[in-house]
């Protein structure tokens, strides 16, 4: 992916990766990266302990502190990550679908 065009940014899409970080505080943030998810998948949990992550910007530069973080997404998934503590096949359970699996059926 070239520098600075959001036109080159969404043809190259499966040579991407979509990063979401969720912070402590409650606050998100979004950062595309110029690797495909197959390649990221190998240096993600490595990544993820090093205790500072650094993002460079068009604009500027952006250091994340790992220790800060509660949660990370990644888009596309990567299902080739596997071991001890990940669960393939996993699915998210919205609120409305946690709250209309525990109504009783009603009867007309």
């Amino acid at each position: 992916m070239r520098a600075g065009s959001f036109g080159q940014l969404t043809q190259d899409k499966e040579n991407t990766t979509q990063v979401t970080f969720h912070y402590v505080e409650g606050n998100t943030e979004t950062f595309t990266i110029p690797i495909p998810a197959s390649e990221f998948q190998e240096e993600v949990l490595q990544l993820l302990n090093q205790p500072w992550l650094t993002f460079h910007l068009v604009d500027q530069t952006v250091f994340i502190c790992t220790a800060r973080l509660i949660k990370v997404e990644i888009k596309p998934a990567i299902p080739e990550l596997q071991g001890q503590g990940i669960f393939s096949n996993s699915m998210r359970v919205s609120t409305m679908q946690r709250a209309a699996s525990g109504r009783l059926p009603m009867n007309t």
